[in-house]
């Protein structure tokens, strides 16, 4: 698939590293049926005799690099014309560094691998009122040493399940009944790490924005604690937490998260202060799986900001390709069983029919949260979409010649978005 290329294909958007570059003939790297394809690689004055390819198909991790004699100036990786959904990953190696754009094809045709279970929304629909109808136990413990005109707690949820809800709870002092909006800021996966953790900081930040604002640990941890609580917790009871109850709907670890979140909002939408309309749920990579399915979930949610969103369409590993986080069709575990328990906590069927805006950033390269499964949930909703693409991100910022285009064209637009939303 490698030729010599002649003309220099026009392109606003590349991937350079050193003097390496990769070009798209579509510089958002999406595109659509029957659309040209074409990626080019350029190696102007590279002292490298050789340089190693790679193309990979819709996440599979299936490709090999292919050696092949440095041309000196250019060559065509890819080109060619689509009639199906897919997506392509790109990577070169030139002098030890690799280099990747990535690319998708009619990604508003996508659709959940698995099928949706014919009791789904009667099994949400119990869970909800088996919530609902738990007393309330509520222990709020008073954060000394705040801003002034703020108050913050450390606040602990009862829940259905092995544990409550904990996170703490920020908000302006004497604000008036109805008159602010509700954030819920939510975390990635992990359970040691400083970005698992619920924190005051994070809670006050939203609060000082002017919003009753929940900043909740996916675990129902105690907040506060000692490192070595955390560290004890990854490597004994939530060592591996995702793998936990794979093969029972009841004690799917996910079924339990997603109840906290549920009980959170129901705290939050108690709150005199609330101003009865507006909720947003913000969060990145597992955050970002939350963020969507509290949409999906609870319809008083408004507007979802999903980073790069994990738990979208686990089964495209059944295809072939790559399940959303945690992947868990390639567990060692009963397949058959795990059919019958995980399409129940997938973002892909959470969401059909969800009203809320969702602002989701996608990362073309991304194999622990692939572009096609975050597409094949979020084109279930029925609601606005914001969708903030990259053909170089990967789960991380990795190729860091990008950081600045991305914190333009990305992250301040998705900072603006929640301003905004926060001054309705």
């Amino acid at each position: 698939y490698i030729a010599i290329l002649g003309l220099l294909l026009n392109s606003s958007l590349f991937i350079a590293a050193q003097q390496t570059v990769l070009k798209q003939s579509n510089s958002s790297g999406i595109y659509q049926k029957g659309e040209k394809v074409e990626v080019v690689l350029e190696v102007p004055n590279v002292d490298a005799d050789s340089i190693q390819v790679k193309i990979d198909v819709d996440y599979s991790k299936s490709a090999e690099w292919k050696t092949i004699a440095n041309p000196g100036e250019k060559l065509v990786l890819l080109s060619e014309t689509f009639e199906k959904t897919t997506a392509r990953v790109i990577s070169v190696m030139v002098k030890g560094e690799e280099t990747s754009t990535g690319l998708v094809v009619m990604p508003d045709k996508l659709s959940p691998a698995t099928k949706r279970p014919s009791d789904f929304k009667q099994y949400w629909k119990n869970e909800k009122q088996k919530l609902q109808a738990l007393e309330w136990k509520i222990k709020s413990t008073k954060v000394e040493d705040t801003a002034p005109g703020y108050v913050c707690s450390d606040i602990e949820l009862n829940c259905i399940g092995t544990k409550p809800a904990r996170g703490y709870f920020a908000k302006p002092e004497n604000a008036e009944e109805g008159s602010l909006p509700i954030v819920l800021n939510v975390h990635a996966a992990g359970v040691k790490g400083s970005w698992c953790l619920s924190k005051v900081e994070t809670a006050m930040r939203y609060a000082q924005k002017g919003a009753l604002s929940f900043d909740l640990n996916a675990h129902g941890m105690l907040n506060g604690q000692p490192q070595e609580y955390y560290n004890k917790l990854e490597e004994g009871e939530l060592n591996r937490y995702w793998e936990i109850g794979a093969e029972n709907r009841e004690e799917n670890y996910f079924r339990g998260m997603y109840l906290r979140l549920l009980r959170t909002l129901d705290f939050l939408c108690q709150q005199p202060e609330w101003d009865g309309k507006n909720i947003i749920v913000i969060g990145e990579s597992q955050g970002g799986g939350q963020a969507l399915v509290a949409a999906g979930l609870d319809d008083r949610v408004t507007a979802a900001v999903a980073t790069v969103p994990a738990m979208c369409d686990f089964g495209r590993t059944l295809i072939g390709q790559t399940g959303g986080w945690p992947n868990p069709f390639n567990f060692q575990k009963d397949k058959q069983r795990m059919l019958d328990t995980y399409p129940y906590f997938d973002a892909a069927h959470i969401l059909k029919g969800c009203k809320a805006t969702l602002v989701t950033e996608i990362g073309l390269i991304d194999y622990t949260c692939p572009s096609l499964g975050i597409y094949a949930a979020i084109n279930q909703a029925k609601g606005e979409k914001i969708t903030l693409v990259t053909t170089y991100r990967g789960h991380h910022l990795n190729q860091q010649q990008f950081q600045k285009h991305w914190e333009e064209s990305i992250y301040k637009k998705r900072q603006a978005f929640i301003d905004s939303f926060l001054k309705k």
